[in-house]
């Protein structure tokens, strides 16, 4: 770009572009993702304040991401700071002070914050240059910190991030922090709705739908990469389907404690009534105002289908102003959305993962035989390989979110 007209429009575009991602998760990843892209950074992570901590919550590092094989993502542990200013994004989040420091490793012995290297000497990186700044709302609340990580010349040498970068990028962060406040409303918003069920059924816990919503998103963009889907069009739905599959099973505030709250197993009766929870979640978002409904319908009526048509609710029809589900006209194979058919994946690789009142945890190669052994019989066989494609990362996903 030529001249600082052209850049502010690039940053101002950027900005909007990001206000369009509505999950939480997402758009940390497009935020980190354009940030680097902007001043041209080798790595960079996010914190986000949490119960009064710096939670480590996204990275992104090209150099290790070039050693895996193609269609592998980078693996990263999550852990939190104190918000103090012992460490640089710890400085960053108490103080709002923007840090661009040339080399991590010679620091100035006047400042009070200190460079931890124990993280270069696991992931076998060396971090030089850092530009660490807030993410802070028009009302000066600090949601995170965003840290950029080596920045590179047009050859790939590592240089110094440049202080003229640094108004622009600030300008970005602005936007950045106010995207992140609403979507982290939204998603307490979801969460808040989840409780109403969690109060019903103590499985529907926090920790379960966003595990469960995260899967879903994975298993969809393997499946989609495989498929040559454009990336924009991934982004987009990944984005939808994340915050819906939340809503899977929100039917089940409709369903007596009896039910929910049984210490054991459903008799055959029960589990009838159970099923209903299906197609009364979907009436919740039946007239579609968004793509987000439709996805919550979908998701909420389908993700206890099978690919063998052994599922249900099955076709659901309307009788005397009731809904019911005709398991006489099941649905099957491609009949079933696509968004199901990943959910059902989702849903019960969590639920045999976890602990239930009637049962312990499965160990997790009982849980993948499982679930290899229901190709083609309760599963779709495309979506089982998208699901084995992104396992590394769905085992990240369920340290990120565990049960409490």
């Amino acid at each position: 770009m030529n001249n600082d007209k052209e850049i502010l429009a690039h940053i101002i575009s950027l900005g909007q572009e990001i206000t369009q991602v509505k999950d939480v998760d997402l758009l940390l990843e497009k935020i980190l993702t354009e940030a680097r892209r902007f001043v041209n950074a080798d790595a960079g992570s996010i914190y986000i304040i949490k119960d009064h901590e710096l939670l480590f919550s996204y990275a992104q590092n090209d150099t290790l991401q070039k050693k895996l094989p193609a269609g592998k993502k980078l693996i990263y542990s999550a852990f939190s700071i104190p918000v103090d200013n012992k460490s640089i994004a710890g400085y960053v989040a108490n103080t709002s002070e923007t840090l661009n420091i040339p080399d991590v490793y010679d620091l100035d012995h006047n400042v009070p914050f200190l460079f931890d290297k124990k993280y270069d000497e696991l992931s076998q990186y060396k971090t030089q240059t850092i530009l660490a700044f807030a993410l802070k709302t028009p009302q000066d609340d600090v949601l995170g910190v965003l840290q950029l990580i080596n920045a590179k010349d047009s050859n790939g040498n590592i240089i110094p991030f440049s202080s003229q970068d640094e108004p622009y990028i600030m300008h970005f962060a602005n936007s950045a922090a106010i995207a992140l406040e609403r979507a982290q409303m939204t998603r307490a918003i979801i969460l808040r709705m989840l409780r109403m069920a969690e109060m019903r059924d103590p499985k529907e816990t926090g920790a379960h739908v966003n595990r469960v919503g995260a899967y879903a998103a994975e298993i969809y963009e393997a499946w989609a990469s495989r498929k040559s889907v454009p990336r924009q069009k991934i982004d987009k739905t990944k984005d939808v389907l994340r915050m819906a599959t939340m809503l899977h099973d929100v039917g089940k505030v409709a369903i007596s404690d009896t039910i929910l709250k049984k210490p054991a197993r459903l008799d055959p009766d029960e589990f009838d009534t159970m099923k209903q929870h299906t197609f009364l979640g979907a009436k919740l978002f039946e007239d579609f105002r968004s793509d987000f409904d439709e996805a919550a319908f979908h998701i909420a009526l389908e993700h206890h289908e099978r690919w063998d048509g052994n599922g249900y609710p099955g076709y659901v029809t309307l009788e005397n102003g009731e809904t019911v589900s005709d398991l006489s006209c099941k649905k099957k194979g491609a009949e079933i959305h696509l968004f199901g058919r990943i959910v059902a994946i989702a849903d019960v690789y969590d639920a045999l993962s976890s602990r239930r009142c009637y049962k312990e945890a499965w160990n997790e190669s009982e849980v993948l035989q499982t679930i290899k052994d229901e190709s083609g019989k309760q599963f779709d066989p495309e979506m089982i390989g998208a699901f084995f494609e992104a396992i590394e990362v769905v085992r990240n996903i369920r340290e990120q979110y565990p049960d409490k």
